[in-house]
């Protein structure tokens, strides 16, 4: 049992350092850049119709 773990520590060490293709430096800094214009984006859309239907709401069903 303990060998089969041992193996599988040493296949999945092996795997991440020799078979795994890792992101420069640039390519992280480029995705997370894009990440985060799309989040922002997408918070705005959110804001924009949470603030057209509670206007529409309060229209429909004045105080």
């Amino acid at each position: 049992m303990f060998k089969r773990l041992y193996n599988y520590c040493k296949e999945s060490y092996e795997e991440l350092v020799h078979k795994t293709t890792w992101p420069t430096r640039s390519e992280l800094f480029n995705s997370a850049i894009v990440v985060l214009i799309a989040s922002l984006l997408i918070a705005v859309v959110v804001f924009v119709l949470d603030f057209t239907f509670q206007h529409l709401m309060e229209f429909v069903y004045p105080n």
